[in-house]
């Protein structure tokens, strides 16, 4: 019959293996709890860079990079819309003042020059039509002024020969009263006759000044619809090359659309961008330079734009004196900027550590000990190679200068 084997009791050699990793993961466990309840932290030396501080020169400068671009760039925005009908210039051939670069088409305003010229016309023949009936008034109110001013001139020699022969009893009453009641009414005739020819010579002169005027006005108007027919030859409004042109044969422009640019390579500029950190430091006129070639071109500032992107901003940077030759637009250089004057200082080099302190903190390493203690500093300014330091740290001293991302909490480090 079958014979019952029971299980051997006690320790075997995986369960010993299970337990030696549980000792060694409870180990480390406790043993980085430790490290962070004291606030320090182990970690392999050569995984940190550790630099020296130093006594020496310090050059106030940083290096930037910068774009060459033309001294100025014109743009060429649509006067008038139409379709483009012909495009002469092609992209980067250097025009004049004056080409004609695109020609557009434009029906709607070639039938408002018709309109404007038929309207014009109507108003010349308006203004010569009242022009005549104005003359025709003129001579007819003249006509009647003069022979009224003959029948006054005629009946008053009546009157003042029947006063006399009144006076003297020759004549009657009557045929004297008949002679002055004829006199009169031919002065007031006469006066109504001068004031009419007055009133219509003013009302002329006056009609006249607002027909010209009107007549002025619309020749005006038809010049600019004339000088609207002359935008449609889009023209280079400077001597230069042109750049972006955003125009082909058959396209519809809209008034106002940019159509393309001229670049004025009169000279050049370099367009660079600076970290927001110096935006304070940053002036017009400042002294910089480039190297190609092994000569170095003098450049200054001419001008800080106010605006700040994506933790930048923006300068024109312009040659004094000499360029290099065969300047090309979008070159690209790495140029030296100079913000102070160099005097001597405590000088650390630059590394990343200054992302997570922001330049109030480091950790000093003691030799002797193989540690490194949190200090604070203070440091001043910076070039593309060094920091300034203006407390904390002495010349000889070594320091962590490379990220502290992963200890910036605790106040010690041990270095294995």
């Amino acid at each position: 019959m079958d014979i019952r084997i029971e299980k051997k009791k006690g320790l075997t050699l995986k369960h010993i293996g299970y337990i030696v990793l549980a000792v060694v993961l409870i180990g480390v466990v406790f043993k980085v709890f430790l490290s962070a309840s004291l606030g320090t932290y182990d970690i392999d030396k050569n995984k940190v860079s550790i630099a020296q501080v130093t006594q020496g020169k310090f050059d106030d400068y940083i290096t930037i990079n910068g774009n060459i671009a033309p001294i100025s760039t014109i743009y060429l925005d649509a006067y008038e819309g139409g379709r483009v009908k012909e495009k002469l210039i092609e992209e980067g051939t250097m025009v004049k003042k004056g080409d004609v670069i695109l020609r557009l088409e434009n029906l709607d305003l070639y039938e408002q020059i018709l309109t404007s010229e038929s309207n014009l016309a109507l108003k010349q023949n308006d203004l010569r039509s009242t022009k005549l009936a104005f003359d025709t008034r003129q001579l007819s109110d003249q006509k009647d002024l003069v022979n009224s001013q003959y029948d006054l001139q005629k009946l008053k020699r009546n009157y003042e020969q029947s006063d006399a022969l009144y006076k003297e009893k020759l004549i009657s009453k009557e045929e004297y009263l008949l002679s002055k009641e004829k006199y009169n009414l031919t002065k007031e005739q006469y006066v109504i006759n001068k004031t009419q020819a007055d009133s219509d010579s003013r009302l002329r002169n006056t009609s006249f000044r607002s027909l010209d005027a009107d007549l002025v006005r619309m020749k005006k108007i038809l010049t600019m619809v004339y000088q609207r027919l002359d935008h449609l030859n889009v023209k280079a409004i400077a001597d230069g090359q042109l750049g972006l042109l955003n125009a082909e044969v058959g396209q519809n422009i809209s008034p106002g659309d940019r159509i393309g640019q001229i670049n004025v390579l009169t000279n050049y500029k370099i367009e660079a961008t600076i970290d927001e950190h110096y935006i304070d430091r940053v002036k017009n006129d400042l002294a910089a330079s480039l190297q190609r070639n092994n000569t170095e071109y003098p450049l200054r500032i001419q001008k800080v734009y106010p605006e700040v992107r994506d933790g930048k901003f923006k300068v024109d940077l312009v040659f004094v004196g000499g360029k290099p030759e065969n300047i090309r637009t979008g070159q690209g250089y790495n140029i030296k900027l100079q913000l102070g004057e160099s005097k001597n200082g405590i000088l650390l080099p630059k590394g990343s550590f200054f992302n997570s302190t922001g330049g109030q903190w480091v950790f000093v390493v003691n030799s002797k000990t193989a540690e490194a203690s949190k200090r604070p500093v203070r440091i001043g300014r910076q070039n593309s190679k060094y920091y300034e330091i203006l407390g904390g740290l002495n010349a000889g001293e070594n320091v962590i200068i490379s990220g502290y991302e992963g200890f910036k909490e605790v106040d010690k480090i041990i270095l294995n």
